[in-house]
């Protein structure tokens, strides 16, 4: 991990926080499981102001292009619950593949477990949109 923990900014921390402590209530297990594990990374992450955070870490409304060692490729904006939109590959950061990236910098590697087992993913490419969370959506 290139800065040793997530990184995650100050605001987006407490949305998060709030979206983590419902994990108990989950109840598909892969997604229980991919919340607590993020859950259990947030207990160490780097916490920084909007005006320090680094342009490759993965934040709420970042486009992610990643690779599995599997080879295959795929590409997605990590997005709130209420703007989900699979078909037009905005992931929430309520599922597995959104919980798995969410702090991570361009060129990490994370294994993370998927429904379909544990799988590796590196981080390919991140781009950055900073468009503010709408913090009156959570909760």
């Amino acid at each position: 991990m290139k800065y040793g923990n997530l990184v995650i900014e100050k605001k987006e921390y407490v949305v998060l926080k709030r979206l983590m402590n419902l994990s108990g209530y989950y109840k598909d297990d892969t997604l229980r499981k991919s919340v607590q594990k993020l859950v259990g990374e947030l207990e160490t992450a780097i916490i920084r102001d909007a005006s320090e955070m680094y342009e490759d870490v993965i934040r709420f409304n970042t486009t992610v292009t990643i690779v599995s060692e599997n080879g295959w490729h795929k590409k997605f904006k990590l997005v709130m619950p209420t703007d989900s939109d699979i078909k037009n590959d905005k992931i929430s950061i309520l599922t597995p593949m959104g919980a798995a990236v969410m702090g991570y910098s361009e060129g990490d590697s994370v294994v993370w477990e998927f429904p379909s087992g544990e799988q590796k993913l590196t981080i390919e490419k991140v781009e950055q949109e900073n468009a503010p969370i709408n913090l009156n959506m959570v909760l």
